[in-house]
């Protein structure tokens, strides 16, 4: 089998071809389990009027060549001929089209079908070997309804990957006929898989019909075959040990290469954060004018520090900064943070400068991070290295940006929100130390439960792939994509590749890799914030309480849009809620409180619906944040009424608030208890409110955001997360 299958594609190369006819393509095909049409190729009219006698009538005449790629555009492709008139007439014809392309003819039985679909291959030059499935036929194209996954897949993925097909109502059974054989579907799918891995020779692989008849058997009648290496991949860093990137995150030791006394600079930046932040290492300024700034020695080069250097933050110049190179080297300083820009963002010629720059740090046994870069953050050592002055907490979450104010902005918001933060690096252009690099290191790192990452490009898109399908096993990736283009990257040979771009082909290598894709940035530190603070639902029914009737049909809306569950209650919850709230209550999922304002009732219900099966995770709106109305009534209160002075207001509101914050602790306990992720929803909130509550003990933490649609959004992509985890 191995054997013809390579006969064909070198019988094609020696002949110089760029394809194989539509039966050679078959016949690779049937080799790898596809399902193919019968068909005969021939070479005289004569030959086809006696195939078709045997097929059978009625049949289809199609002109066989390989450089007749586009055979139906041509008018070379001929249907429902009833007899032997028609195919001569038809093969005439053909054999006026084409011309001297002709090669012969290909006879197949008329095959009747309402559906069809496409399937096919190619090599993306980030990722590789990509199979792609869709809506076939004409409409390929125009209506784009189709799904990419990296080879190799097994069964699983290739049925997950039909699945994902926006016409569904297709895939089953439609207008009397029969549901398509899942199975063929699959075997088709897998087939492709495996040319892509096996057969370097093949560029692109179209099959467009991929025909449905009425009985729902599944068959390949058109094929083709693109011949060619498959795109070389790109020529990426190499790859980093992540022991030594983690000592980038803790050094004992910091020079500030470039320091400055203007406060508009970033040498004056980055060394009075680190030093305001309360980094407890030593650190030492350096300037090739030497002096003293802020009363601390200033020294001309690195070679003049008393004692050894861990991390040397480099802020000077582009055109300066190769030569400091010898220094560091003299003074055995192994890691450097190159702030300063200049570089292969800029174009051409600083593309030259960076690749010089790498190639003498590399002789030098030195690792940069950047340049171009915003910083870095290690909160768990008060280690603030960044531009901008934000100091997070320490936590748990990593953040990985390859734009440093969309990472500072992320810092500041997790800041306010009580987000804890493992670490933060602003990847620039990533010289040396990729986001890949970052990936593999974080997935050794105790300390990390949350990958985050801004992403606007990959250096190496199969070591991304490999190294997220791990990572994502042990800790969630949360990912935003920066340049979501539509400018495709391959040769448009096929349907196959006209249809696949950039941001297909990566978001599809995120899905099939665990990753957590968001559309805003605000999403990633939303979803953080869950990840690090809840456990994972065992399914997707929710469980609804809100203060009022609106709130409650908003967010059930939304939880049926992010694909999650409202269930119905059952008669033994309605019969327990009965008996804590007035006989006009919703009787239903959402559950409406009718204003009651008692948190008990509020938590005896919480706790009943976690004890129900039918709940899988519960969001609950208007337990928190009334504080805010009771504080405007008071304000009131006291402005009208003498007998109420300021300090019954902030004794009032220290109650208030003491109380809010046991009722958060309550709820981790439940969560504890049941294991069951509950989010709230602030029912006001102000400058104070935070998303995240730490609760002494409790390995979970209080969650609430200001309104519904970001409290269904991240307990629907914990809930995607959860089955990507189911395998």
């Amino acid at each position: 089998m191995e054997m013809e299958k390579i006969d064909i594609i070198e019988k094609a190369k020696s002949q110089k071809r760029t394809a194989l006819t539509e039966a050679e393509a078959k016949e690779v095909l049937k080799k790898y389990g596809i399902p193919v049409v019968e068909e005969k190729a021939v070479k005289t009219i004569e030959e086809a009027e006696m195939a078709a006698e045997k097929i059978s009538y009625p049949v289809v005449l199609k002109g066989l060549g390989s450089r007749l790629t586009h055979k139906t555009e041509k008018g070379l492709v001929k249907l429902n001929l009833k007899n032997k008139e028609d195919v001569r007439s038809a093969a005439l014809y053909i054999k006026e089209a084409a011309g001297s392309d002709l090669e012969g003819f290909l006879i197949q039985p008329m095959l009747e079908g309402k559906r069809e679909f496409v399937a096919g291959l190619f090599h993306d030059e980030q990722f590789g070997a990509t199979v792609m499935f869709g809506l076939g036929g004409i409409f390929t194209e125009a209506i784009g309804d189709v799904v990419f996954r990296l080879a190799p897949l097994d069964d699983n993925e290739a049925g997950k990957m039909i699945d994902e097909l926006h016409a569904q109502k297709l895939l089953g059974a439609f207008r009397g006929e029969n549901a398509p054989d899942k199975s063929a579907l699959i075997k088709t799918l897998v087939g492709l898989s495996r040319i892509g891995m096996e057969i370097p020779d093949i560029k692109e692989i179209d099959i467009n019909p991929l025909l449905v008849t009425a009985e729902g058997k599944v068959t390949a009648v058109d094929a083709l075959v693109v011949l060619g290496k498959a795109i070389d991949q790109r020529i990426t860093p190499l790859p980093v040990k992540p022991k030594d990137i983690e000592k980038i995150f803790y050094p004992k030791s910091i020079a500030f290469v470039g320091a400055s006394a203007n406060l508009s600079k970033w040498g004056h930046l980055v060394y009075t954060n680190v030093v305001a932040g309360q980094y407890q290492g030593k650190f030492y300024l350096v300037n090739a004018k030497g002096e003293e700034i802020a009363g601390n020695t200033v020294y001309k080069s690195v070679t003049e520090i008393p004692g050894p250097v861990d991390l040397a933050v480099i802020t000077v110049p582009a055109d300066k900064v190769l030569s400091l190179i010898p220094e560091m080297k003299k003074k055995a300083i192994k890691s450097v943070l190159l702030i300063s820009s200049g570089f292969s963002e800029t174009g051409a010629e600083g593309r030259v400068l960076e690749n010089e720059l790498v190639e003498k740090a590399r002789e030098a046994g030195i690792l940069i991070l950047g340049p171009n870069t915003m910083g870095i953050c290690n909160p768990h050592i008060s280690l603030y290295c960044m531009g901008t002055h934000v100091r997070p907490k320490a936590g748990s979450t990593v953040l990985v940006t390859q734009s440093g104010n969309l990472g500072t902005q992320l810092l500041a918001f997790a800041e306010k929100e009580g987000i804890g933060i493992r670490a933060f690096g602003g990847s620039g252009n990533e010289a040396m130390i990729t986001i890949e690099d970052a990936l593999e290191g974080f997935e050794v790192d105790e300390l990390t439960k949350t990958v985050v990452l801004y992403i606007e490009s990959i250096k190496n898109g199969r070591r991304f792939f490999e190294a997220a399908k791990r990572v994502g096993r042990k800790k969630p990736i949360i990912a935003l994509k920066g340049g979501r283009t539509e400018a495709g990257a391959h040769a448009a040979a096929s349907h196959t590749g006209a249809m696949a771009s950039d941001i297909k082909v990566f978001k599809a290598a995120c899905r099939q890799a665990g990753i957590i894709q968001v559309e805003h940035p605000m999403d990633l530190l939303d979803l953080s914030a869950a990840f690090s603070s809840l456990p994972l639902p065992r399914g997707k029914k929710v469980g609804v309480l809100t203060l009022g009737g609106g709130w409650g049909v908003v967010a059930s809306d939304l939880c049926v849009e992010n694909g999650l569950e409202i269930p119905k209650l059952s008669e033994d919850v309605i019969s327990h809620i009965n008996k804590l709230l007035p006989p006009f209550w919703s009787h239903a999922n959402p559950i409406d409180v009718v204003g009651d304002m008692n948190t008990e009732t509020y938590m005896t219900i919480l706790e009943k619906l976690l004890q129900w099966s039918e709940c899988d995770a519960i969001i609950h709106m208007g337990i928190i944040g009334r504080i805010m109305i009771i504080k405007a009534t008071l304000e009131s209160t006291i402005a009208l009424d003498k007998k109420y002075d300021r300090k019954f207001l902030e004794k009032s509101l220290r109650y208030l608030e003491d109380f809010e914050q046991k009722s958060i602790e309550r709820t981790v306990k439940l969560m504890e208890k049941y294991d069951k992720p509950i989010i709230g929803v602030y029912l006001l909130n102000d400058d104070k409110s935070r998303t995240i509550t730490d609760v002494e003990d409790c390995k979970y933490k209080g969650v609430n955001f200001i309104t519904p649609e970001r409290a269904v959004k991240a307990l629907a992509r914990m809930y995607q997360y959860a089955e990507w985890l189911k395998g």
